[in-house]
């Protein structure tokens, strides 16, 4: 079902702890994550290079694949969303692996939509043309990224530029993903498990949607948990502030669950306090 890890700051910082050396890095989340399974089918780390997003995945496990770590010992990025995948729907490879990627925005979904065989040709004629072309894999995952995307303009979002706010991230998911887990509950019983991650290089929004999701908040920190070195490349590390969402925790550090069912954001280094759809 994936794993996924998502983080925005005020300042570009390094994450290769996170990714690899950290006592629950996502490196050995792919060989076996908190609940004993594996996620080997493929790895994607998303960073935002002067304001515009780079997204390096392969196909092989992160565990397996001396790539992820040279990956991850290069990006220092204000905003990064990694994920290693568990594949539940569509084949093992680099169309089907995740984050996806849009004009300014990444995308990570750990989870699947039920009943989705049945809903994929309702959900493709809700999205624009111009979008569904940009389809390359055949995961429910894109698809609903590129669904989203569609809707973002109903929610003063643009596909091609970032948002004016997180809130806007926020009612987003808030309205979407609730009308894909009500869709999918006409077809099956089995629940739709839809934790997003969506960002645009400085805003970063994530629903929590039938699989666990974990926040930490980070303040003026120079010494890393993990290595005991600093993770900043420049000054005013006493004003650091960076907020970070994972499918589990992944430090030591104060890691607080997110509520079943609600979204949050962040910005800056703060975050936007959880939101629950009246419908919920």
């Amino acid at each position: 079902m994936c794993r996924l890890y998502g983080i925005t700051g005020n300042q570009p910082a390094r994450v290769e702890c996170a990714l690899v050396e950290a006592q629950n890095a996502l490196l050995k989340q792919s060989a076996s994550d908190s609940r004993g399974i594996a996620n080997p089918d493929g790895w994607g780390v998303g960073i935002y290079d002067h304001g515009s997003p780079a997204v390096y995945k392969s196909a092989r496990a992160a565990s397996h694949d001396v790539e992820f770590r040279d990956t991850a010992e290069s990006v220092v990025s204000r905003a990064v969303i990694a994920h290693v995948r568990a594949a539940t729907v569509g084949s093992n490879g680099l169309d089907n692996t995740h984050p996806f990627v849009h004009g300014p925005w990444l995308f990570a979904h750990n989870g699947t939509l039920a009943g989705f065989g049945e809903l994929r040709p309702e959900l493709e004629a809700e999205i624009p043309e111009h979008l569904l072309r940009q389809q390359r894999g055949e995961t429910d995952s894109e698809l609903m990224f590129l669904w989203l995307l569609g809707r973002m303009r109903n929610h003063g979002l643009d596909p091609l530029s970032g948002a004016r706010s997180v809130n806007h991230i926020v009612d987003l998911l808030a309205a979407g993903v609730p009308e894909l887990g009500q869709r999918a509950a006409t077809i099956t019983p089995e629940p739709a498990r839809l934790n997003f991650l969506l960002s645009d290089g400085i805003h970063l929004g994530a629903s929590r949607w039938g699989n666990s999701l974990y926040v930490t908040e980070r303040v003026g920190r120079t010494d890393c948990e993990v290595c005991g070195a600093t993770h900043l490349n420049g000054p005013g590390e006493s004003r650091y502030r960076a907020i970070a969402i994972a499918s589990e925790p992944m430090t030591r550090e104060d890691w607080i669950e997110v509520a079943d069912r609600s979204f949050i954001g962040a910005t800056n280094g703060n975050l936007v306090g959880a939101r629950v759809p009246a419908a919920a």
